[in-house]
């Protein structure tokens, strides 16, 4: 391939706009996703933050649960904040009995782990592979990581308070997932480490 790489946000529910701006400040070409046929388009995907049960839900509805799957599962690289994180892993605790999720990552997730919407809180997490310091992480609901499986690494975990030490930043190869949201903060480092990533994958094919 040649040309602009083109990074589509999955736009069926969630803190889209926020990715689309990061993306593009991060400098790819950022895309909403919305139907089959626009997942065709792009060299790499993101899966923003929400509500993972309603994000599954409609990607049934609307025809991209097994085409994104499938391009998972042939390399396309993808990052998850929050809910995608939910959404691209192989176990989920504590979801709906029919939740649906891409999968991908060998991890298992709790959803909300940190508990309710009035548990949310900030915290400094220094996320191996990217320099410059702790990332100020915007936790929301978040999940966490139980345990990840050989074929994944683990990237952060929450340095202090009463939940030191648990994972929140994983990958594995072509796939990133992270607990907190950085399309929140300002800080693009997150962004431009995954847009790295998709195009080192696109030079790669």
């Amino acid at each position: 391939m040649t040309g602009d790489l083109v990074v589509g946000v999955l736009a069926l529910q969630g803190d889209v706009r926020e990715h689309l701006h990061a993306l593009a400040e991060a400098d790819a070409l950022a895309r909403p996703v919305r139907r089959p046929e626009e997942l065709d388009t792009v060299d790499a995907l993101v899966i923003p933050g929400g509500e993972s049960t309603t994000i599954g839900k409609l990607a049934v509805e609307f025809g991209l649960l097994e085409p994104i799957r499938k391009r998972i599962a042939d390399g396309m690289p993808v990052y998850g904040s929050c809910a995608g994180m939910i959404m691209l892993a192989d176990e989920v605790l504590d979801g709906r009995p029919d939740q649906q999720s891409f999968g991908g990552i060998e991890m298992t997730v709790r959803r909300n782990a940190f508990g309710r919407q009035v548990d949310s809180f900030e915290a400094g997490v220094t996320v191996e592979e990217i320099e410059g310091g702790p990332f100020h992480a915007v936790f929301i609901r978040a999940p966490w990581v139980e345990r990840v499986g050989p074929g994944a690494t683990v990237l952060a975990r929450v340095d202090e308070g009463p939940a030191a030490g648990r994972i929140v930043a994983v990958r594995q190869r072509h796939l990133l997932a992270t607990a907190f949201h950085p399309e929140l903060t300002g800080d693009l480092r997150v962004h431009r480490h995954f847009v790295e990533m998709a195009r080192a994958a696109r030079t790669a094919d």
